[in-house]
């Protein structure tokens, strides 16, 4: 069924421009379609197209407590653009108090377990819960960002969270994304400037070099996949 439904939208939407599917998608599946944001430069794009186009699609962020002060600099100055509510999905307390008195602030250091883990509560879990009920979650995801995400297809079903995924940016490469900002000025986040490509959590992310892969300033000191769990490939 999952299948099927996705091969529909596929011939459903071929030939439409980003604005066109997005605006399909949100008549088709009224009040369903959300857009998960994290204030990079491919989330910032897709902002933009939402709001000067006045979609009805809902844009969340999660807020993991961990943030650089840039991203909730970018995040003031994109509401006061665009005039469009974000929502904002946090960990639970509970949990975030329960890893920190076990296992201290900086557990995610020690093992790839204890950083899936603290990925979990602040990340994994908030979406879950942003994504519940919901028939289409659109995302920032490049084929470009990484060799994991090199056979993402534009439409997919995402069998861990049962829900549509759209990545509208799926073909795009940096320098189209970075030509668009400039060209609409969109605001962005200022570490771009600094070297920080791909920007999580301020204790898991770093610069890169020119030479490196743009997920390699994310949990730099790993060798594993580079997810987080938000995304399986």
């Amino acid at each position: 069924m999952s299948s099927t439904l996705v091969n529909t939208l596929v011939e459903k939407t071929k030939g439409f421009s980003i604005e066109e599917t997005l605006s399909f998608l949100a008549n088709e599946y009224k009040g369903k379609v959300v857009f998960s944001t994290s204030f990079g430069q491919e989330d910032q794009v897709i902002t933009a197209l939402i709001a000067t186009n006045d979609l009805p699609i809902t844009i969340f962020t999660l807020d993991t407590g961990r943030l650089f002060q840039e991203t909730y600099d970018v995040f003031h100055k994109t509401l006061k653009k665009y005039k469009k509510e974000i929502k904002v999905y946090f960990p639970e307390a509970s949990a975030v108090e329960k890893l920190l008195e076990e296992k201290g602030p900086n557990s995610f250091y020690d093992s790839v377990e204890n950083r899936k883990e603290c990925c979990f509560i602040r990340k994994v879990a908030p979406l879950i819960k942003a994504l519940k009920g919901n028939a289409v979650w659109i995302t920032g995801l490049r084929a470009e960002q990484s060799e994991n995400r090199n056979d993402l297809s534009l439409f997919e079903y995402d069998e861990k969270f049962e829900i549509i995924k759209f990545n509208p940016l799926l073909k795009w490469t940096l320098k189209e994304v970075e030509d668009y900002l400039e060209k609409n000025n969109v605001p962005q986040n200022a570490l771009h400037k600094k070297g920080f490509v791909s920007i999580g959590c301020a204790p898991c992310t770093r610069a890169i070099t020119p030479d490196e892969d743009i997920r390699a300033g994310r949990w730099w000191w790993e060798s594993s996949h580079k997810e987080c769990g938000l995304h399986q490939k």
